[in-house]
């Protein structure tokens, strides 16, 4: 059995530490801002592609700040990209987790989100490993679909922007079936799209506009306009000035 710090070491969690590196490496480069904050996983620096003046890593017991994700020490509407890498299926509340999320994110803040796909080998394996008692990382997370993860963001006023999942090879910890299977990265995007074992999603805060109710009278008749004819017969009656 295996906690978190250990499992990353080994080759499966290289492997997907090396595709989640690249992934985040590519979606935060142009995301520009002034307050950049990854929240927990140590073994990786999702940030470390990002421009901002200010790039802060939070954790329970790792980073520059020590505290809980569902208690954020950051002021409302301070952050202009906020990562969550596996944070909401580790969470006792995730729900409280991305309240925190919206709260310290400026408007159309970036909220970048990865997380396990329960419909996938990966899910797979965990079902299998929770019958047959094991509840070794990352087993031991609630992997939590993507339907309802996008409803999660969504009731929070975040938009999902762009989305993929990756890590559709069969949880193995033999490094030659791993790369044996790597084929399956390509052909999983292309013909099993919903089965990658890790899925991404980048979502936007959104701040509703304010509709302005307009005095009543306003809302009254607009008065009739002068009409001009241009009849003939009506200007030949028209008696023109001495």
């Amino acid at each position: 059995m295996y906690n978190s710090t250990d499992w990353w070491q080994t080759p499966l969690g290289h492997y997907l530490l090396a595709r989640e590196q690249a992934f985040f490496d590519q979606a935060v480069a142009d995301v520009f801002g002034f307050n950049a904050v990854q929240i927990e996983m140590p073994q990786l620096d999702s940030l470390r592609m990002n421009r901002m003046p200010k790039r802060i890593r939070l954790g329970r017991a790792f980073g520059h700040v020590r505290a809980d994700a569902a208690a954020l020490p950051l002021e409302t509407g301070s952050t202009d990209l906020l990562v969550l890498p596996h944070v909401l299926e580790f969470s006792e509340n995730p729900h409280q987790v991305l309240r925190e999320a919206e709260r310290v994110l400026v408007p159309e803040g970036r909220l970048i989100v990865s997380g396990f796909n329960p419909w996938s080998l990966w899910g797979l394996e965990r079902r299998v490993r929770r019958i047959r008692g094991g509840r070794g990382y990352p087993w031991c997370g609630n992997f939590i679909s993507l339907p309802r993860i996008k409803d999660w963001l969504a009731l929070m006023n975040l938009d999902i922007q762009t989305g993929r999942l990756g890590c559709y090879v069969p949880p193995s910890q033999q490094p030659k079936w791993l790369w044996r299977l790597r084929f399956m990265e390509s052909a999983g995007d292309r013909w099993w799209r919903v089965g990658g074992g890790v899925y991404f999603l980048q979502a936007v805060k959104r701040v509703r506009g304010v509709r302005m109710i307009t005095p009543a009278w306003q809302s009254a008749p607009a008065p009739q306009r002068l009409v001009v004819t241009t009849d003939r017969s009506a200007l030949d009656d028209r008696r023109l000035p001495e």
